[in-house]
């Protein structure tokens, strides 16, 4: 079997409508680098066929691969790390299963990698051909998180990425758990190379990505990074407390005055509403970091594999 030089790493979920296409595209990816490629594919408790069409599919694909079977869903971030530890290559893409990211990143990543001075290459959206709500709500999420969070971050967020050996070595020994990948790959730093694409329309199945785990993504990223929500709640109790000094003073000047006949319930009820939902905010926010830190202290893998085999490639016959 020829030695690996680079590997592609690529996270399978519900992914079996997508599945014989996409062994098709990575056929071609193959015919141009040769028999040092690799597959990596990781089925994460996909509850479809996904895994048994890829058992038989490997059989006769071009490429060498391996797949990695979890023992349950982790999510597509421990997917990724899970295909990083496997990998066998010098140089590692990551990418979707559902074609959305245009295939040939992976050559446009491994060549930057190989022949340029950088340790991490980063997939930019310049364009994509989603639904307008799911366009809206990405830009306005990456740009407060470019602006509150991790500043280097490209406007569109990332989807793919690749990376050499060292950048995968100090990747994976971040052990963190309910972190976010794509604000580790930033947190990282080294030399970076970003490269532009235009994200194409699913054409196979239904996206898994759910507005739950969308939202779960983005308490993962801020959370994991920024104590920005502290101090904004710390910067809300100041201004409030100036408010509440102000508006007391007057109200006990207009008292002694004699401009306050009747006290006011509904002024009051507003009062003790909105400071109980106040203490409440506080409360979940400094619970959900204590909670975090606790999380991280249990040390529990981020994945279990259940399942691994290696299969040669026709070309390595």
């Amino acid at each position: 079997m020829a030695e690996v030089k680079y590997s592609t790493v690529i996270p399978v979920y519900k992914n079996e409508e997508s599945i014989p296409r996409l062994i098709t595209e990575l056929n071609k990816i193959s015919d141009n680098l040769g028999e040092g490629y690799e597959v990596v594919f990781v089925v994460d408790g996909s509850p479809d066929r996904s895994f048994e069409m890829l058992s038989e599919q490997l059989k006769t694909a071009s490429f060498s691969s391996q797949l990695v079977l979890h023992s349950r869903n982790f999510g597509s971030f421990a997917a990724i790390r899970t295909g990083l530890i496997h990998a066998r290559g010098q140089y590692f893409g990551v990418m979707a299963a559902d074609l959305q990211e245009p295939p040939a990143l992976m050559l446009d990543f491994f060549k930057a990698l190989e022949h340029e001075d950088a340790d991490v290459v980063i997939g930019t959206r310049d364009s994509r051909a989603d639904p307008l709500s799911s366009r809206l709500a990405s830009t306005i999420f990456w740009g407060l998180y470019k602006r509150l969070v991790v500043h280097d971050m490209p406007d569109g967020g990332v989807d793919v990425f690749g990376c050499n050996t060292k950048f995968r070595d100090e990747l994976l020994k971040l052990n963190e758990s309910r972190s976010s990948l794509v604000a580790l790959i930033f947190w990282l730093g080294f030399k970076r190379k970003f490269i532009s694409y235009s994200r194409l329309q699913r054409i196979e199945g239904k996206s898994s990505w759910t507005f739950r785990k969308k939202f779960d993504y983005m308490m993962d990223s801020i959370f994991a990074f920024t104590d920005y929500p502290i101090r904004l709640l710390t910067k809300i109790g100041l201004l409030g407390s100036v408010f509440s000094l102000f508006l007391g003073i007057i109200i006990f000047f207009a008292n002694l005055l004699g401009f306050i006949n009747v006290p006011g319930y509904t002024a009051i009820m507003l009062v003790v509403l909105f400071l109980g939902m106040l203490n409440l905010l506080g409360l979940g926010l400094v619970g959900t970091y204590a909670w975090r830190g606790y999380e991280n202290t249990k040390q529990r893998p981020l994945s279990i594999v259940s399942f691994s085999t290696i299969y040669a490639g026709k070309q390595n016959d």
